[in-house]
């Protein structure tokens, strides 16, 4: 089966626990953010088909793994995270904008 997406590190292994022969290759940089994004997007899809918390912790895996590339530092997007809420708000009230 072909699938040219990124996986986690020991998916290759867990093929090879099971039999198979995993075809791999490491991502140049262009590449791995390009499959990071793609990567956001099938888990973001699998957590709005199975709202559970494996899929979020899921979500979470990808957007860590995106800070780590970008080099953002979580900290200071907490901030930046905090700053939004204290002027914008969060989502906590439901509030649906129907027109503007």
């Amino acid at each position: 089966m072909k699938y040219n997406k990124l996986v986690r590190d020991k998916i290759p292994e867990h093929i090879i626990s099971r039999g198979g022969i995993p075809l791999t290759h490491i991502a140049t940089e262009e590449e791995y953010w390009q499959k990071l994004k793609e990567k956001l997007l099938e888990e973001v899809a699998e957590f709005q088909k199975d709202e559970n918390m494996e899929e979020y912790a899921d979500v979470l895996e990808v957007l860590e793994a995106i800070a780590d590339y970008k080099k953002f530092d979580i900290l200071e997007i907490k901030k930046i995270k905090d700053v939004k809420a204290e002027v914008k708000g969060k989502f906590k009230e439901k509030i649906i904008l129907d027109e503007s």
